[in-house]
Parts: structure tokens; C-alpha cells; sequence
């Protein structure tokens, strides 16, 4: 017969090992996860670097069809401007046509991990550059982009940028291609669509031989 001091002992012994078994389990696990975590980090943060890159190009593109929808409906030019020194963009009423306050202009700072371009090709002048990539750009284009760049008033009308008409059309002067990248050199691009009637997000394209010159 076994005594009941003996029966308590054994417990204890028992409840004690499976204690210190479980405190191993745990520092195992742990273990294993601080390796994973190790072993993972840099395909997650290229995970989150890409996320932020598609986020960016898809608000850029909402914009456009912001500044397109408001340009038809408010029957007045919208512009879509890109400022990559300050690494920020936006979409306000062409200054000129009406004597108030722009009250539904809006504004957005580029992500930390993100640099964006505005693509251009031709010489290096800021006629071309606003002109956004046609090489054979007409006398009477540039005299409209100068006289449009002295009729604004806006902060941003020496920028490049989309210019909206009020029947949906855009612009001869209008940047035609901006390229989003992160610091892996990721880039997504906004570029013109084949039809040329809005802009689409490309992540690939076959117009390289085209581009010559970019505008930071």
C-alpha cells in the first residue's frame, strides 16, 4: 500500500515536469518563430513596399477620372498636376475662369518608399516638358501652353501636368506618361491609352524607344 505522503510527492513531481515541459514547448515555438520572422522580413517588407506602389498608381488614376468627370460636368478645365520636387500632386480648376477660391481642389503627398516622373521626350525646356512627350509639337501648341501657363494663377501652373477639356478631351499640352517607383525600382506606369479618350496604369510597356528625357 502506497502512503498518501508518497501519492502527494509523485503529484508534485509530476505537475512540476509537465510545468517545465511546457515552459520548454514554449520557448521553442518562440524559437521558431523568431527564425520565420528572420527569415521573412525582407519578403515582407517588399510585400508592403508593393502594396504601397499600387495604392499610389490607382489613386493617381482615380484622379484622372475625377478631373475628367468634373471638367464635363462643371463645363470649366480641370488639371491634374504633378510637383516631384515636393513629391506631391493634385487636381484643381483651371485659375482664369472663375474669380473664386478653388474650394473642391485637392492634394496628396507621395508615399516615403515612392519617387514619381513625369516622362517627356525632346530637348530639356519647360515648354516640352509641359508639353509631356510630343517631339513634334506645333508652333501653335506652345504658344497655348505659354498662353495657358501666363492666364493661370495657380501656384502649380508652371508644373507639368493633365489638363482636362470640358467636353472630356484632353489637352495637346498634357503630360502623357508618369512613371511610379519605389526605392527596388518597382514602377508602375500612368500612361495614355491606345484610344487616347483616358489613362490606364501599365506596368510594362513598348514605347521605351520613345522616351528620351525625364522630368524631375
Amino acid at each position: 500500500m502506497t502512503s498518501r505522503t508518497g501519492n502527494k510527492r509523485s503529484n508534485r513531481a509530476e505537475k512540476s515536469c509537465r510545468r517545465a515541459f511546457t515552459l520548454v514547448e514554449l520557448m521553442l515555438v518562440m524559437t521558431i518563430l523568431t527564425v520565420v520572422i528572420a527569415v521573412a522580413s525582407p519578403t515582407l517588407a517588399n510585400f508592403f513596399r508593393g502594396r504601397a506602389l499600387d495604392s499610389e498608381a490607382r489613386r493617381l488614376l482615380a484622379l484622372t477620372r475625377l478631373a475628367q468627370s468634373r471638367a464635363v460636368y462643371e463645363g470649366v478645365p480641370m488639371v491634374l498636376w504633378v510637383d516631384a520636387k515636393q513629391r506631391s500632386y493634385g487636381v484643381e480648376e483651371e485659375s482664369g475662369y472663375t474669380d473664386l477660391v478653388e474650394a473642391k481642389a485637392t492634394e496628396y503627398q507621395l508615399n516615403d518608399d515612392l519617387e514619381v516622373e513625369v516622362v517627356t521626350s525632346g530637348t530639356t525646356s519647360g515648354v516640352n516638358s509641359l508639353l509631356g512627350g510630343n517631339r513634334f509639337a506645333s508652333a501653335t501648341a506652345i504658344e497655348k501652353a505659354n498662353a495657358l501657363r501666363a492666364r493661370s494663377r495657380s501656384a502649380h501652373r508652371n508644373l507639368p501636368s493633365i489638363r482636362f477639356q470640358p467636353d472630356g478631351t484632353f489637352s495637346e499640352t498634357s503630360a502623357q506618361t508618369l512613371r511610379l517607383f519605389d526605392r527596388n525600382g518597382d514602377t508602375l506606369w500612368l500612361a495614355l491609352s491606345r484610344n487616347r479618350e483616358s489613362y490606364e496604369i501599365r506596368s510594362q510597356t513598348n514605347q521605351f524607344n520613345q522616351w528620351e528625357e525625364v522630368t524631375r
